[in-house]
Formats: structure tokens, C-alpha cells, sequence
């Protein structure tokens, strides 16, 4: 069984692979085309739509060659809202779709699963009490979803980007699936890993130099999906399984955060557009496209290494550790400027201290001279 798993998964990816040059011709044809802007980094019109292959893919891989792995309500009841997703996309590809065109498709999406597949958040068992969701099930389930469908959306800036920073995550998420919470739910590792596999088959046609992008067909599918994969170790969260899909997807749940800091403290709308990403900024401090995607592949594989040790940690141990990791990566935005290269109160705060210390060391020699 386990060999016929390694098979489809492999088989996955060759199909992938294949689809991905037809799917690039198809966008051309309906003019699902990404063309130059003051926003784009793109030179000349790309075909998007790439998620579609990823789709097609997937989709034959859980419905067709794994088939009898899957327990038939909750097969069914996610294709329904994969089905959604991938309308929304191919429609916001083509023709554009306003940001609450997206949130609403995005939104019928997360119903048709909470209801048709029962995937939904329903406790919340935190250090010193049980929080019973209720009623509040539907809304929680509902925000988790657009939450982390959006933030995976917002990083698909530059080639290859989205798609390999998912592909660690989603790996993590598999291995955390299979090795580390024990929730009886085997089945969505294989599931995440056919997704993998998905993605693995069009990363070559979509790093840079790219000849495709996933498109909102790619990146709402794939973002859709994290957060359904993630609510099955969050039926009944407690505080690790809650900080550990968090950990994993660190790097769009960052990007997202600091943008609507950024524009709050800017007065800008939150749905506004604008060229102060992660990725925009370490390219605006002197890297190329490739090293930036890299280095985001790296502090990808940073968060996913982190997630990892949760589940081996004590409480204590798991809040020291994300304590020193909001540290961490405060530091990082301060000293990139994601929010503004004028707020800088961490760093500034230890400038000072430091300009202190050294002033009072300074002032203590001077009385100490003879």
C-alpha cells in the first residue's frame, strides 16, 4: 500500500509536468495574460493560470489513483469547494474580479466545506481553560479560512515564490500530520503530499526565469487548501496545534500581518495594493529576483524547522519559544523596513539602551580617574 502511495504520488507530478505546457497555451487563448505594470516585475505579458495544471493534477491523483484512501463525505465535500476556488480564480485571471468579488467566492468556498464536509474549528483548550466554540464555530472556521487563502495569495509576487515557499510548508505540514500530533486523520498527509507532489511538477516552469504563474487559479487553490489541511488538526485546537500551523505558514501570515499594519498606520486602505511586500522590499535593498526568492525559501524552511520543535517542547518551553521568535522577526522587519524605514521602535529602543549603558560606562570612568 504504502509502495502504490509513493507511485501515484511520483505519477502526481509527471502529470503536472505535462499539463503545465498546455495549460500555459490555454491561458493565452482565453487571454489569461499577467501584463506589465508599475506594480509588476514582469517585462512582458505572462500566461497565468498555472494553478489549473496543479488542480488538474491533484485532483485525478485523490479521485482517481488514491481513491479508496479517502473517506468519501470529506473527498467530496473539499472538491466542492476546490471547485469554487478554481471558478474564482480562473475568473479573477480573466477578467479581474474586485477584492470582495474574491472574498466572496473565497467565502462560499469555506461554507460548502464546513457544511459538506464538516471541516470546522469546534474547541479551543488553552493553558488554563476550554473555550467551546458553539455558534462561533462557523465564523472562526470562516475567518481561518480567508485568512490564510489571502496570505498565500499576497506572496505570489515573483517567480517560483508562492509556489516553493508552499511546497516547504505544505511538506511540513505532512511530516507534522504523520509523525507528530496523532489525530487519526493519516489520510490528509497523503492528501497534502499529493498536493505537493502537484506542486513539485510545475515549480520548474514557474521559477525564474518563469514561463508561467500559478495566477489567483494557483494561489487561492493552494491557500484554500493549507487552511483546510490545517483545520483538521485544529478541530480541536489546543494552544501547540494552534501555533504550529501558524509556525508553518510564517512566512505569507508575516507579509499579511505587517501589510495591514502598514497600511492602518498609513491610513490607506487594507484591501490597498501597493509595492512594500517582503519580496519588494529585499529587492529594493539591492537583491536580484532569484536571491530574493531564496532567501524567502530559506526563512520559509526557518519557520517550518521552528514548527517542528513544538510538538517535542513543554508548555513553557513552546511560550519561550514564540517569545523569541516574535522577537526575531520584529527585528528582521525593522531592520527591512516592511512597515516603514522610519519605524523602528525595537531597534531604536535597543540603540538607545545600548547609547545608555555605554554613557553611564563612560561617565563611571571619568569619576573613577584620579
Amino acid at each position: 500500500m504504502k509502495f502504490e502511495i509513493i507511485v501515484s504520488l511520483f505519477a502526481t507530478m509527471i502529470i503536472s509536468a505535462v499539463l503545465t505546457p498546455f495549460i500555459r497555451k490555454l491561458a493565452f487563448a482565453v487571454g489569461a495574460e499577467d501584463r506589465p505594470n508599475k506594480r509588476r516585475v514582469n517585462k512582458i505579458p505572462m500566461p497565468t493560470i498555472g494553478g489549473l495544471s496543479i488542480f488538474i493534477a491533484y485532483t485525478f491523483c485523490t479521485m482517481v489513483l488514491l481513491r479508496d484512501q479517502f473517506p468519501t463525505r470529506i473527498l467530496w465535500g473539499i472538491y466542492g469547494g476546490e471547485t469554487i476556488i478554481i471558478l474564482t480564480g480562473i475568473i479573477d485571471d480573466i477578467f479581474v474580479l474586485r477584492p470582495r468579488q474574491k472574498v466572496l467566492g473565497i467565502s462560499i468556498a469555506a461554507l460548502w466545506v464546513y457544511f459538506f464536509a464538516g471541516v470546522k474549528m469546534t474547541t479551543i483548550t488553552l493553558p488554563f481553560f476550554t473555550l467551546h466554540l458553539g455558534w462561533m464555530s462557523l465564523p472562526v472556521t470562516w475567518i481561518w479560512i480567508l485568512a490564510i487563502t489571502n496570505a498565500v495569495n499576497l506572496i505570489d509576487g515573483l517567480d517560483g515564490l508562492a509556489t516553493g515557499v508552499s511546497i516547504i510548508a505544505l511538506t511540513t505540514m505532512g511530516i507534522t500530520g504523520m509523525f507528530f500530533l496523532n489525530v487519526g486523520n493519516i489520510f490528509v498527509s497523503i492528501m497534502i503530499f499529493a498536493l505537493v507532489a502537484s506542486c513539485v511538477g510545475f515549480l520548474p516552469y514557474n521559477f525564474f526565469p518563469a514561463r508561467i504563474y500559478l495566477g489567483d487559479t494557483g494561489a487561492l487553490f493552494i491557500g484554500f487548501m493549507m487552511s483546510v489541511f490545517s483545520l483538521f488538526g485544529l478541530k480541536n485546537a489546543t494552544f501547540i496545534t494552534l501555533l504550529i500551523p501558524v509556525m508553518i505558514l510564517g512566512v505569507p501570515i508575516t507579509d499579511t500581518v505587517y501589510a495591514i499594519f502598514r497600511r492602518l498606520l498609513n491610513r490607506e486602505p487594507i484591501s490597498h495594493a501597493d509595492k512594500r511586500h517582503l519580496h519588494h522590499r529585499l529587492m529594493q535593498i539591492g537583491l536580484t529576483h532569484r536571491q530574493t526568492v531564496l532567501v524567502i525559501y530559506g526563512i520559509a524552511l526557518i519557520f517550518s524547522f521552528i514548527s517542528l520543535l513544538y510538538p517535542i517542547s513543554t508548555l513553557w518551553g513552546s511560550i519561550l519559544l514564540t517569545i523569541a521568535v516574535l522577537i526575531g522577526l520584529e527585528l528582521f522587519v525593522e531592520t527591512i523596513g516592511l512597515v516603514g524605514e522610519d519605524r523602528q521602535p525595537l531597534l531604536n529602543g535597543i540603540k538607545k539602551l545600548v547609547k545608555d549603558t555605554t554613557s553611564k560606562e563612560n561617565h563611571g570612568k571619568e569619576e573613577n580617574k584620579p
